[in-house]
């Protein structure tokens, strides 16, 4: 009785380990993160789109392969400002602290939030604005910005189907490319040819190894049987 008690108390344990294990990694998932801004912010999205100078939390609501859903909270995370469409956006160097980058504005406008880079991490997120107001941002900064037509009011839900494309200054489509950087080619892999086994390979150590793992098993079984009598 001893011996199944004590199995049981394994199985106990690793079921509580497996409830344990993924509330630790949660904010891994999440990549919850702590920013402060030391000037007013224009962010994209579904809320509001201006935001003062002071402390947020950036979370991901939601994560797929093509795109991400990014939401920005206060400080205490009691309030929602916005739920942001991001597509995935890759660097050729992790960094050990959180990086967010801007579209230059001019003078006296609130910088364009435009990506997001998690520590540690080479994939990041550039942020997907409403399509008249991407254009609006490509003619002030010269470049291609992501744009969706999904508009601001529009349900959260509806993000994670939006369509999103890159625009030119001239409010013209361009690859997406010219926006987001694709992750570098994977090289071949190599796989070496196996040298092949000595002629003089025998299969005996194999027999006699699960030989005695049987001879064990049974003892095992014996001893359990004698108890349980």
């Amino acid at each position: 009785m001893k011996l199944f008690k004590g199995l049981a108390s394994l199985l106990c344990l690793a079921a509580l380990c497996a409830f344990i294990v993924p509330a630790a990694s949660a904010d891994e998932w999440n990549k919850e993160t702590v920013i402060t801004f030391s000037g007013p912010v224009e962010v994209p999205g579904v809320g509001e789109h201006n935001l003062p100078a002071g402390t947020y939390v950036f979370k991901i609501f939601n994560s797929q392969s093509d795109r991400h859903i990014v939401q920005i909270f206060s400080k205490d995370k009691t309030h929602l400002y916005t739920t942001i469409l991001a597509i995935p956006n890759y660097r050729l160097k992790a960094t050990d602290k959180t990086v967010i980058t801007f579209r230059e504005r001019p003078a006296g406008e609130p910088e364009a939030l435009r990506a997001w880079f998690y520590p540690g991490r080479q994939w990041g997120d550039e942020f997907v604005y409403a399509k008249p107001r991407a254009i609006e941002l490509a003619k002030e900064t010269h470049e291609p910005v992501l744009a969706t037509r999904i508009e601001p009011t529009a349900p959260v839900e509806a993000l994670q189907t939006a369509p999103v494309e890159a625009v030119a200054p001239t409010g013209e489509p361009v690859e997406l490319a010219q926006v987001v950087e694709p992750p570098p080619a994977a090289e071949p892999a190599v796989v070496a040819a196996a040298d092949p086994l000595p002629k003089t390979a025998s299969p005996l150590p194999l027999i006699g190894l699960i030989g005695l793992l049987a001879l064990g098993g049974g003892l095992a079984l014996s001893l359990v049987n004698k108890r349980t009598v």
